[in-house]
């Protein structure tokens, strides 16, 4: 292990610049890979606060008997997907609305008698706020025989679908076709290594050194400069984080996924450097 290690270091100190170019390009290539994750980051967020204000809300006919709400309200929140259900009676209705639509006030203080309904707003919990659950809540709301009218915007509901769903598929395009070309890029960039070591690794194979031995300072090699690149991505991606944050409120990796992230730049180095050399090694011995 020893040998490993040194040889690996003198790799670095032989071609210092070289080592750097590879860590540098290692760190663009992981870099552009960060901003895709960064953007679906946000994304999601964003949509899962979007998420959070899907309700079924169900308007109660008039004169409905506060007893039979609150065994109606047991019986919803006890229904699967919900995470809460609140009553909303017709005079707190009618103050929120004022609250909400301030430019209405001469409209309010002109009403003799509250118009609003009493209603009952249910909420779902996180996994349960797509189209299909929603309207599947609604459906059973409405067998209630007090319930006059239920809303719950099911186009709304249903474009914030599409967008999950969308986000979603592009986001694994986009992140897969980068990971690709960041492993042809680190590729390329270890073989430039090997090849510049080509005529060492000849003499060792003439004097009897097996592929394994060979491999292994190469794949050390890689595996560090796999993750100083992912190390240097991080603070690429951070820096980008911080001109984006001053504009725009966003979100930044937090620990474990910033070190997924620099994992993932290590096996990339690691696999890279596995593939050069064994193809390297491989064309020595058919010569």
């Amino acid at each position: 292990m020893r040998l490993v290690l040194r040889e690996t270091a003198l790799s670095f100190r032989r071609a210092p610049v070289l080592s750097l170019l590879s860590i540098t390009t290692i760190a663009f290539a992981l870099f552009v890979v960060g901003l895709v994750g960064l953007v679906a980051l946000n994304l999601r967020q964003t949509l899962g606060q979007l998420a959070e204000r899907v309700e079924v809300v169900a308007y109660l006919m008039h004169g409905t008997p506060i007893e039979v709400v609150t065994v109606a309200l047991a019986d919803v929140q006890a229904f699967p997907g919900v995470e809460s259900a609140t009553y909303v009676t017709r005079d707190e209705a009618l103050e929120r609305a004022r609250r909400e639509m301030e430019e209405f006030q001469d409209v309010f203080d002109d009403l003799a008698t509250n118009p609003l309904p009493a209603s009952i707003e249910v909420r779902l919990l996180p996994g349960y706020r797509d189209s299909e659950n929603v309207a599947r809540v609604a459906e059973w709301m409405r067998g209630f025989r007090f319930v006059d009218d239920i809303q719950f915007g099911r186009e709304w509901v249903e474009k914030l679908d599409r967008l999950r769903n969308i986000a979603t598929a592009v986001g694994l395009v986009i992140g897969g076709a980068f990971a690709v070309a960041s492993i042809i890029i680190i590729g390329t960039t270890v073989r430039m290594s090997v090849l510049h070591r080509s005529r060492e690794i000849a003499i060792m194979r003439l004097v009897g050194a097996t592929d394994g031995f060979i491999r292994r300072p190469f794949l050390l090699d890689g595996l560090i400069k796999g993750a100083l690149g992912g190390l240097a991505a991080i603070g690429l991606n951070y820096a980008a984080y911080e001109a984006v944050n001053q504009m725009f409120s966003a979100t930044f990796f937090n620990a474990q996924q910033a070190l997924l992230l620099i994992a993932f730049g290590t096996a990339l180095g690691l696999l890279a450097s596995a593939l050069s050399v064994g193809r390297h090694l491989g064309r020595v011995q058919q010569s």
